[in-house]
């Protein structure tokens, strides 16, 4: 077979693939907003979990940094955090309905008097969240506070989904900057001209170092600290809390991080957030590999190389 017949047939591929995957988002969106949520958030608990082993990573989560809790606690986290994590993916395809809702949400916190006279002196800021709640409704509700921010984002494999995943991100804000060299350099241009920036930072990061979460190495990159530091831009932690009725918010802004360092930054995120998720453990996403590299031989190499640039410093 000619490589120009593969191509063809890896791009059919690809669509069909991407078809597959919007297809039950596109049906529910059919469906009226306050049945939608709560549908998309069942389904993906209770079956789109199981089938993708979702349960058993998020009891493997909870047995490492949490196993003082009962197995009551344990069922309802199986049951609760996929729930939350269908209802965040069906919220962002849902358009102008879900930011009516995320609009009206009620901002509050010691941060937002410093974020106010930050915006009046044009100085950059970087909010900075976790997949805990819903991250997009608090971009809106700050966006409808003021702050027009910019996203930094990984794409999905597959084209045919990416496209329409991008579209449904742009709906909540733009720029979006993607993840590599070229959508760096865009995203550093924005901060330099006083932009405000969006960052989810509870990813396992390959290129981060061994930091406590939840009392265990999990690997954090200390590229936002390092831009907030290079930029002089606020660094603000701030999170969409999900209200008890599963589709209204709230959001909590908090006090900015004080510069230091990027180790000693990092670490005060990384504990902020440990603060907000044990305080509603549902509204976490368990089912990351958040400690995957972050122990073991890899881990000691990297403290190793944590120290050893310290003590360089």
């Amino acid at each position: 077979m000619s490589p120009q017949k593969k191509s063809i047939l890896a791009c059919m591929a690809d669509t069909v693939t991407g078809i597959a995957m919007s297809a039950p988002i596109s049906l529910a969106l059919l469906l009226p907003y306050r049945w939608r949520v709560p549908l998309i958030g069942w389904v993906t608990s209770r079956i789109a979990a199981p089938l993708a082993g979702y349960r058993k990573r998020i009891r493997e989560n909870l047995a490492y940094v949490r196993p003082d809790l009962t197995e009551e606690e344990i069922r309802h986290l199986v049951r609760a955090v996929p729930d939350n994590a269908g209802r965040t993916m069906i919220e962002m395809y849902s358009g102008d309905e879900f930011k009516s809702r995320a609009r009206s949400a009620p901002v509050s916190g010691p941060g937002l008097e410093t974020l106010r006279k930050s915006r009046e002196q044009g100085r950059s800021v970087i909010f900075v969240t976790g997949h805990f709640g819903s991250y997009n409704a608090a971009r809106v509700a700050m966006i409808e506070q003021g702050f027009l921010m910019g996203g930094f984002y990984r794409p999905m494999r597959n084209q045919y989904f990416n496209a329409r995943y991008i579209a449904a991100m742009k709906q909540i804000s733009e720029p979006l900057f993607e993840q590599g060299r070229k959508g760096m350099i865009q995203m550093v241009k924005h901060l330099k001209s006083g932009g405000v920036l969006a960052i989810l930072t509870d990813l396992n990061a390959h290129d981060g170092v061994p930091l406590p979460f939840f009392g265990k190495p999990a690997l954090s990159s200390l590229a936002t600290a390092e831009m907030a530091l290079k930029f002089n831009a606020l660094l603000v932690p701030t999170w969409g809390i999900r209200a008890d009725n599963g589709l209204d918010f709230s959001v909590h802004v908090e006090t900015p991080v004080t510069h230091s360092d990027p180790v000693t930054m990092t670490q005060e995120i990384n504990d902020r957030l440990e603060t907000q998720v044990r305080a509603r453990m549902d509204q976490w996403f368990w089912i990351h590999r958040r400690w995957k590299d972050g122990t073991g031989v890899l881990a000691d190499h990297r403290a190793k190389q944590l120290a050893e640039m310290q003590r360089e410093s």
